[in-house]
């Protein structure tokens, strides 16, 4: 029964349904994609063999990495909002399996740098690789006109949310004043 649950929880988002047949399928869609999309998502972590903390933040910082960007624990407690203590303990686990690595800030000796190994960009790679395949297969049998449609409504959708709960400012924010 609980997962029984679990696996029906997407088709009930709406109080209000759709005005039209169609926009109830297509509703009925994106809501079907997010949830095998989070499924997915849980397959990758467990193929991983990383608990969910471990599983982001290799993934941070596989993209802090890739992003050229050097990050540490203060870095991860936030990303993570957890304490210094569950971040040592992460990075501790992640250390000891060989998928990050502890070296010397550069220009703080009392810092350190945390860096993902080969092993785990190849982890992760390896995990998402099957989802985002499948993704770009179906996407690129569709004609031109299709997809712009489907990349012109998702863009809507997205301005919309992010206009409904916007993302908080990060480091690359620049607040823009009226003097």
């Amino acid at each position: 029964m609980p997962l029984t649950v679990v696996r029906r929880e997407h088709v009930h988002l709406y109080a209000q349904e759709p005005r039209s047949t169609a926009a109830k399928s297509a509703v009925d869609a994106l809501l079907r994609l997010q949830h095998a999309e989070e499924r997915q998502i849980e397959h990758a972590r467990i193929e991983s063999g990383l608990s969910k903390n471990e599983f982001l933040t290799v993934r941070y910082m596989l993209q802090a990495h890739r992003d050229g960007r050097a990050m540490g624990p203060k870095d991860l407690a936030v990303m993570l909002t957890v304490s210094n203590a569950s971040v040592t303990k992460i990075v501790d686990s992640l250390v000891a399996k060989g998928d990050l690595v502890r070296t010397a800030h550069p220009s703080d000796r009392r810092a350190q740098v945390l860096e993902p190994t080969e092993q785990a960009a190849a982890k992760i790679d390896a995990s998402y690789g099957p989802f985002h395949e499948i993704v770009v297969e179906v996407l690129d049998r569709l004609p031109a006109a299709d997809n712009d449609v489907v990349a012109r409504a998702l863009g809507e959708i997205v301005e919309a949310l992010g206009r409904a709960v916007p993302e908080p400012a990060d480091e690359y924010t620049v607040e823009h004043t009226t003097a």
